[in-house]
């Protein structure tokens, strides 16, 4: 019998630590309470901690904006392993394509997905629809690749609010954002916002401030949603942290469709760093 992806990968994150390849190895380790959670290996001896299971839902890719920075003055910053799925890995992708993160200081660990638990112990809806399996982007990669067909993207989730008419759409996304309470979870598990000052959190009024009234968190969400247009992942995170249960991967989704029908963009998926923005022309000239 084979090594379980749990065995090989504490062995390789015993390897990095030991060699000084990494300072530290983002993970999941058991909870405490139920499933899995994040945790930080900065010792070989501690790496039994690690495993890997379908309890694994978090995006760990948004943890490297924190290890950006030198630990101390003169310090370099960080060496880094992290563990990621393929909608993770497309987002470490991202933020590798807008030069968020510096290429020589991550070791991605990729593993194979079958997918992960949704809060109801069944297949999350995310991983339903997806067919990837193997990350786009990895320096090792853990696990044999399942055999999947490829299908046609499944938009079907979408179909609810679509087939509703103006008036009646515009008053269920009215009716879903007067639920915010701009607690701004979804903007924090985002690997794709990282902006040091949110616009959305100012409080000078030039954007939008910071007041709870509906116009403001319907603008909040609008603008967010925009923002990653062309970057989303669809790794469902800002969704699934929601604790207002706001249904905000289809608003992601109804973007991620247009930008693919409009430009052949899917965030991350190619190996070539192309962020939609940002591409530019055979002479030079923006797209």
């Amino acid at each position: 019998m084979g090594r379980s992806l749990t065995q090989q990968l504490r062995e390789q994150a015993r390897q990095l630590l030991e060699s000084g390849q990494v300072d530290c190895v983002i993970g999941y380790e058991a909870s405490p309470r139920v499933g899995a959670r994040p945790v930080f290996i900065y010792k070989p001896e501690e790496v039994n901690r690690l495993v890997w299971n379908q309890d694994c839902v978090y995006n760990l890719v948004n943890y490297l904006h924190d290890k950006k920075k030198p630990p101390k003055r003169g310090a370099e910053p960080p060496r880094v392993a992290v563990v990621v799925k393929p909608c993770d890995s497309r987002a470490l992708n991202v933020l590798l394509a807008e030069r968020q993160i510096e290429r020589e200081r991550i070791f991605a660990i990729g593993v194979t997905c079958e997918g992960v638990r949704g809060k109801d112990g069944e297949l999350a809806a995310r991983c339903s629809r997806c067919t990837e399996r193997v990350p786009p982007v990895y320096d090792v990669l853990l696990g044999e690749p399942p055999q999947v067909e490829p299908e046609a993207d499944d938009w079907s989730d979408l179909a609810r609010v679509e087939e509703m008419e103006p008036a009646e759409r515009r008053a269920f996304w009215l009716h879903e954002f007067d639920r915010c309470i701009r607690c701004y979870a979804c903007r924090q598990v985002c690997p794709g916002c990282y902006c040091t000052t949110c616009m959305f959190e100012r409080d000078d009024g030039l954007w939008v401030n910071i007041g709870i009234d509906l116009p403001e968190k319907a603008i909040f969400h609008l603008g967010r949603a925009l923002h990653l247009a062309g970057r989303c992942v669809e790794c469902n995170e800002c969704e699934r942290v929601c604790p207002m249960g706001l249904p905000l991967s289809l608003l992601n989704r109804l973007l991620v469709r247009e930008v693919e029908a409009l430009y052949n963009h899917r965030a991350g998926r190619e190996e070539t760093l192309t962020p939609l923005l940002f591409e530019l022309g055979e002479e030079g000239s923006p797209l």
